[in-house]
């Protein structure tokens, strides 16, 4: 690990300041993803700021369609949330799921998103539902946020302040675990809000992406046998020592048709 200074603000407008100030710093979070990054030495920041005192990055909402979360809220803050519980019983599930205890009660789904791993189970849930990023500068929607291999809209000194999730009608998330870190092999976020269903896939490809094709089909019939046609490409999707492109392909379509019954049975 290479010698840094480390900075803790009190607020927002102090954050962003040393961010623009000092050259080549790097906001920290919950730190699950940086802090090894830094120990291998992937990376090297001169600074780090820690945004853990913002208060005002924290809380969790539900307000009429909208459930609105802190960046810093932990995934057991996530997991154990009356709010979500209540608004989108499936992304409590998905937070419970994340890594291990150590991840769930230091990760936070602001620096999730920000660090956008293609494995990951919180860009699923971001894309799946149609979330909207809010930073202090804009409001980003999920669909425009993700852009590549751990690269996001995010611009220099832009900081994720809360995400703003709209409630449907039903929704599942179903993964296949890498065994070892528990990153999604793959996994499948489905929703279904009023005239409009969304698929998400995480872990398959070089970064979260839409079942377009899965999509249109359970628009016109919500059920596991509209999907089963559905021909899954591998050309373009990751193939490693864990699985295959084709096997990760074959495994989206297996996800897809479990994760529409999970929808539908209301797990």
């Amino acid at each position: 690990m290479r010698a840094f200074d480390y900075h803790r603000p009190k607020s927002m407008k102090e954050a962003v300041s040393l961010l623009r100030k000092v050259e080549n710093a790097k906001p920290l979070a919950g730190g699950q993803s940086l802090i090894p990054s830094l120990k291998l030495r992937l990376a090297g920041p001169a600074a780090l700021v820690d945004l853990g005192a913002i208060e005002e990055m924290r809380g969790i909402k539900l307000d009429g369609g909208t459930l609105t979360i802190g960046a810093l809220a932990t995934h057991a803050e996530v997991a154990g949330s009356k709010d979500v519980a209540l608004g989108i019983p499936t992304l409590a599930r998905l937070a419970d799921g994340i890594g291990d205890r150590q991840v769930r009660n230091l990760g936070t789904i602001g620096g999730a998103l920000a660090h956008n791993d293609p494995a990951a189970d919180y860009p699923a849930a971001a894309l799946g539902l149609g979330a909207t990023i809010n930073t202090n500068k804009r409001a980003i929607a999920a669909d425009k946020f993700f852009t590549g291999t751990f690269t996001t809209a995010l611009k220099p000194g832009e900081i994720i302040t809360s995400v703003a999730f709209p409630l449907p009608k039903r929704a599942a998330y179903v993964k296949f675990r890498q065994p070892a870190s528990r990153f999604a092999l793959v996994g499948v976020f489905v929703s279904e809000s009023v005239g409009t269903v969304r698929v998400a896939v995480t872990g398959a490809g070089s970064c979260v992406y839409r079942a377009k094709a899965m999509e249109k089909r359970l628009t016109e019939k919500f059920a596991p046998d509209s999907i089963t046609r559905v021909k899954i490409s591998a050309e373009e999707l990751n193939s490693d020592i864990h699985a295959s492109a084709e096997y990760r392909a074959h495994l989206v379509g297996v996800l897809a048709q479990r994760a529409v019954e999970a929808a539908l049975a209301g797990k």
